[in-house]
């Protein structure tokens, strides 16, 4: 019996030993690391996934990154700051290797225009390079149920994409016009460092919204390479010329109520706003 529950004791003791290591190495790598990030959901709140890039990017262990994209998009400003993000982490001569999973379309393929080389699977949904505003107007509803909406405001365009009227023909050329923009701003980001990869008259002709399995995606030029997410991790050894180098798989936080639903509140209530920008594929 006493033998019993001193096998007990060690086996608890080496169980917490495994765990308490696991975490001291997650969070004080030894040796080269390859870091592996998981970018996944609507692209809403970008800071979480931008403060771990920057840490990394300032870890000397640390010496490239793997982003795993399984995203349909989002928001413009915050696919934009991802981006950003990545170029900041390559401008410490660390390459980055973005390997797509189930989905990396519209924003999710915006952030993946800034990797050194990307790798998708033969269906990997990807491209629907293009911008969208969407407007739901409650007029006739509203007036049914005898409700009233007045605004008070400085400017002709303050209230455009009130869901209490319809939009204007000078609201939907102004809108045309921001979009048109939004795009244009995407075309440029892929050419960034896809140009020797896709022709720029190419890239316009397909950027209308329109998706691609990842084979389409290689034989256009959008992605580099067929492959697994491992297959991007022996990448990033070979382009960060460390061969030796381990992966260290970084844990994604989520809240209690992405654990649930999939989403936080925040993403809620911009997917829900009618207001921004967003680099998204509708589905």
């Amino acid at each position: 019996m006493r033998v019993l529950k001193w096998l007990l004791i060690l086996f608890s003791i080496l169980i917490i030993f495994s765990v308490v290591k696991e975490f001291i190495l997650s969070k004080f790598p030894l040796g080269h690391r390859i870091a592996v990030l998981k970018l996944s959901g609507v692209i809403v709140n970008p800071y979480p996934l931008v403060n771990k890039i920057e840490k990394l990017k300032d870890s000397k262990n640390v010496v490239a990154l793997v982003l795993r994209v399984d995203s349909p998009g989002g928001s413009v400003g915050a696919s934009q700051e991802i981006y950003r993000a990545i170029e900041h982490f390559r401008s410490a001569g660390k390459p980055v290797v973005i390997s797509m999973g189930n989905v990396a379309a519209s924003g999710g393929y915006y952030v993946s225009a800034a990797g050194n080389y990307i790798f998708a699977n033969e269906g990997t949904i990807t491209g629907s390079i293009g911008v969208i505003i969407q407007h739901v107007a409650y007029k006739k509803l509203v007036e049914k149920i005898g409700i009233e909406a007045t605004a008070i405001k400085t400017g002709k365009f303050k209230d455009t994409l009130s869901p209490f009227r319809e939009l204007t023909e000078e609201e939907k050329k102004y809108l045309q016009n921001l979009v048109n923009e939004a795009l244009e701003q995407f075309i440029q980001a892929i050419l960034k460092y896809r140009r020797n990869k896709i022709s720029e008259e190419k890239l316009r002709e397909i950027a209308d919204g329109r998706i691609f399995t990842g084979r389409q995606a290689l034989e256009l030029g959008l992605v580099d390479e067929i492959g697994s997410l491992y297959d991007a991790i022996e990448k990033a050894k070979e382009l960060s010329g460390y061969r030796d180098a381990k992966p260290l798989f970084i844990q994604e936080e989520k809240s209690l109520l992405r654990k649930f639903i999939g989403t936080d509140l925040e993403e809620i209530k911009i997917i829900n706003s009618y207001t921004p920008l967003f680099y998204l594929m509708e589905y």
